[in-house]
């Protein structure tokens, strides 16, 4: 190697080194050169977190004089909460008790969701400096199903009923919760008393296509999905309440409390307005009907009077 092409190798490589360093967010940097006029609102990769993260951000803007920038297709509820606590966002735009309580704190799980929600709420506070509002009004959590016509021939409406037909019956469950401790489906099998022919893991996005073309029997989905409305299923009551809640809420960073107070009750007008059925049908209208999240979101808060006048 010559001279020449010694100190080009070495001038590159600098370069290289300045550009990945210049596109990394690190820790503490974004929290320093936040706006304090703009509102950072987080989402996963999830249909309905980007259809809420939309909502309290064009809720925001249309209310107050602040500008809103989603922090968008984070790959977990734990990445959004890492998020809040370096300050890379200020909202959490979803977040489950039953989640925040095993998953970022810890803590022992509960069947209780008042009891969750109350010790969620109060651990966020004393240890992150955070706000847990009340639920938006419904919980996303597992939830077996079966095709329309297996529920009318079988008379199944609860998970109870599978208990006569799971000894023909295949199952698809998601991948993760068949070896979950506590309420995977070894627990699932003690607590109801039966198990199914096989179990099939699966990736989650996977279970209702595959009910659909007849490759199972039975799945264990998500409870506000909106393929079970695109496929026609039929959701099953979990009767024994044997999955801990997932109770939806969202998270504040209390310091955007503090900046700007009248952000409190305005995020506080999303409480309980929004049912395990509405939230069904915006996951929909988003997955089956190719609404994108902001559009949905928007047609909501118009349509539930947020936004008097327009239409």
């Amino acid at each position: 190697m010559t001279k020449f092409s010694h100190k080009l190798f070495k001038i590159i490589g600098l370069l290289s080194l300045f550009s990945l360093l210049s596109s990394c967010s690190l820790p503490g940097l974004s929290a320093a050169e936040r706006n304090p006029n703009s509102v950072r609102v987080a989402a996963t990769t999830s249909t309905e977190s980007q259809i809420l993260a939309y909502m309290i951000s064009d809720l925001i803007e249309h209310e107050t004089n602040l500008h809103t920038s989603i922090v968008n297709n984070m790959g977990s509820a734990s990445m959004m909460h890492e998020a809040l606590v370096r300050r890379n966002a200020d909202i959490q735009s979803t977040s489950f008790n039953g989640t925040e309580l095993t998953g970022t704190l810890q803590m022992s799980p509960t069947k209780d969701p008042q009891k969750a929600t109350h010790e969620v709420r109060r651990e966020l506070k004393k240890r992150y400096d955070q706000t847990y509002y009340p639920t938006y009004g419904f919980a996303d959590t597992y939830a077996f199903m079966v095709k329309q016509k297996t529920a009318q021939k079988y008379q199944l409406q609860k998970v109870s009923d599978l208990s006569k037909v799971a000894q023909q019956f295949s199952v698809g469950v998601d991948s993760i919760w068949l070896n979950h401790k506590g309420d995977g489906y070894k627990d699932f099998v003690h607590y109801y008393g039966f198990e199914f022919k096989r179990a099939h893991p699966m990736q989650i996005g996977l279970v209702y296509s595959a009910l659909a073309a007849n490759k199972m029997d039975v799945v264990l989905g998500y409870s506000t999905d909106g393929r079970i409305d695109s496929y026609h299923l039929q959701q099953l009551k979990d009767d024994k309440r044997f999955f801990p809640p997932y109770q939806c809420s969202l998270v504040v960073n209390n310091y955007l409390l503090r900046e700007h107070p009248q952000l409190k009750p305005l995020l506080h007008r999303l409480d309980d307005k929004i049912n395990l059925h509405t939230m069904r049908k915006l996951n929909y209208q988003v997955d089956d009907q190719l609404l994108e999240p902001q559009v949905a979101a928007h047609q909501f808060l118009v349509k539930n009077n947020y936004f008097r006048g327009e239409k």
